[in-house]
Parts: C-alpha cells; sequence; structure tokens
C-alpha cells in the first residue's frame, strides 16, 4: 500500500465480518461492519470529515476556525482526529456521565472538553435526555460567544449523507448486493437514515430496523419507563430531527442487560472489543436472525470500541 496523504484517508472502507460462532445454528446470518478500524475508533469518524469538508467546501470554515459540537464522545473524537489534521480548534461539550475514556482521548487529540453536570446529579454511564439539553444549552452559548462553527451533528444533514455516501454504499457492494435486513441503534438518526436509504435505493425490499433501549422505545411509541441507561449516544427519548419514519420497517427494544451480555460474547466468541451499542445491535441482529427465513442476510455496525469503556462495567 503507498502511502498515504494523513490519517483522514484511512476513514471509512472498514470491515464485514460474519458471526458465524455467535450467529451458529439459526436460519440467517449476522454480518457486523467493524467501524472501529476508523482512526477515532468508531463510526462517528465518518460524520466528522464530512461534516468539516462540506462546510469549508460552503465557505463556512477557514483556517484557524473554532468548532464547537455537544458530543458524547465519538464524534467529537472524530472531530478531533479531523481537526488536529487540518488544524482548526476544536472544543468538545458533554455529559459527565460519559465515559472518562472517551474525554481522555479528546484532550490527548488536541481538543478542549468542556464538561457539563448531569441533571439530577452524578449517574456515570449514563446518560438522558435532560442531560443532552444542558449539553446542547452550554453547546449553544460557547458557540455564540466565539461566534464559532457548530457542527450539529443532530440537525446537519452531511450526517445522513456521510452514510449514504459511505457506509451504505459499502455494505451493498461487499454484500454484492445480497442484503435482506439492517438494523441498527438510533441516536441522531444519521447511521440509520443514511444507510436505509442507500440500501433501499438499491433494493426497495430491504428491511431496515431501529433499536431502542428498552427502557425508552421512544420512536416505537412505546411506554418511557426511564431515561436513564447505560446505551450512551443513543435512546434520549426524543425524535431526531434528521429521523425519516418512511424508511423504518420496526422496531426492535433491547435491555441493558442483553446488550451487556451479547457485547461480552462478541468478545470471548468472536475477538470482537466493542461497547454497550454494539452489543444492542447485535442482539437485535441476532433476534432478526433466528426468526429470519433460512439464508436470509442481516447487517449491523459495530459503532465503536468497548476500549472506551474498560472503566464501566461491560467488561467487568
Amino acid at each position: 500500500m503507498p502511502a498515504l496523504s494523513s490519517i483522514l484517508a484511512t476513514i471509512g472502507r472498514t470491515p464485514l465480518v460474519a458471526l458465524d460462532r455467535l450467529g451458529a445454528g439459526l436460519p440467517g446470518r449476522v454480518l457486523l461492519k467493524i467501524e472501529y478500524y476508523s482512526p477515532g475508533g468508531s463510526i462517528k469518524d465518518r460524520i466528522a470529515l464530512k461534516i468539516v469538508e462540506d462546510a469549508e467546501r460552503r465557505g463556512r470554515l477557514r483556517p484557524g476556525d473554532t468548532i464547537v459540537e455537544l458530543t458524547s464522545g465519538n464524534t467529537g473524537i472524530g472531530l478531533a482526529v479531523v481537526c488536529a489534521v487540518k488544524g482548526y480548534r476544536l472544543i468538545a461539550v458533554m455529559s459527565a456521565g460519559n465515559s472518562p475514556e472517551r474525554r481522555r482521548m479528546l484532550e490527548a487529540l488536541g481538543a478542549r472538553v468542556e464538561l457539563v453536570p448531569q441533571a439530577d446529579g452524578p449517574r456515570p454511564g449514563q446518560v438522558s435526555r435532560e442531560d443532552l439539553e444542558l449539553v446542547e444549552r452550554r453547546a449553544a452559548e460557547l458557540a455564540e460567544e466565539l461566534g464559532a462553527f457548530r457542527a450539529d451533528q443532530f440537525n446537519n444533514p452531511s450526517n445522513v449523507d456521510a452514510h449514504d455516501l459511505t457506509t451504505g454504499a459499502e455494505i451493498w457492494e461487499d454484500t454484492g448486493g445480497r442484503v435482506d435486513a439492517f438494523a441498527t441503534m438510533v441516536g441522531t438518526g444519521g447511521t440509520f437514515v443514511g444507510i436505509a436509504r442507500c440500501l433501499k435505493r438499491h433494493n426497495p425490499a430491504v428491511r431496515a430496523y431501529a433499536v431502542e433501549p428498552a427502557a425508552a422505545p421512544y420512536l416505537a411509541g412505546g411506554p418511557i419507563l426511564g431515561r436513564a441507561h447505560k446505551l450512551q449516544g443513543a435512546g434520549y427519548a426524543l425524535r431526531p430531527p434528521l429521523w425519516d419514519p418512511a424508511l423504518c420497517d420496526g422496531y426492535l427494544a433491547v435491555t441493558d442487560e442483553e446488550a451487556i451480555a451479547v457485547a461480552r460474547d462478541l468478545a470471548r466468541r468472536e475477538a470482537i472489543i466493542a461497547g454497550f451499542s454494539t452489543g444492542a445491535n447485535v442482539a437485535a441482529a441476532l433476534r432478526l436472525a433466528r426468526e429470519a427465513a433460512p439464508g436470509t442476510v442481516v447487517v449491523t455496525t459495530a459503532n465503536d470500541t468497548g476500549m472506551k469503556y474498560l472503566s464501566t462495567d461491560l467488561f467487568e
């Protein structure tokens, strides 16, 4: 392989791995897109690069500018990777409830981290809608004070476009067009909407399923039993501005306990060390494969690396 111009050239083109040990004996087959192969260790590297480069093309970012963004960690880390290479200053605003590994990674990459206390007191590893609202308020204040560019992942269409043009396109190509179902956790909605839009454009028969925490199945219209759960970066009990219900064929609710158990099984049986949301994604995909017709191909995403959660109870 020839030398690359920068680490940004390694974003995307991640491997698709069959989970044939976890899925042994099931009629369907689960394929997992390993997104932690990107330099920031998550699927959010894709949107970070797309958001910044689209802003540059539109003249909204100039050399030396400051970028402000609210983040549970992964989008911030992706932006920190991009900003380090391109020379922008990044201020990442995040809830104190997110895992400390993410904060340390941001700081190691040169970002300034604004940590926002949680609405109802410290709840490590659990971020609620109210916590997210406090983070959004602080991010908006900082952007206005500094005249900074807001990446605005919850509202920026570049979020969806990144997954339509890259993640979804790669899944279609890597499966040779043989994908029957897709499932992923919904946070900003960009991953789900972008990939579902791409796959359904190629084949309208592909079924797309939104994964939500069992305690907060908001999009499915279920009862909100509690907004504090361990699936960081998703399940805020709100409808994301980028959400498109026309692309969703069904909803799958996963408990914290299911997500943790499957994440541990992934590590021990497939040697894939991934985070809470990946555990939830794979739990949902295995459920689909269990109920599917023989030969059905189900695809989901490994959103980030479990190395970001070693301080939590994920791998106790």
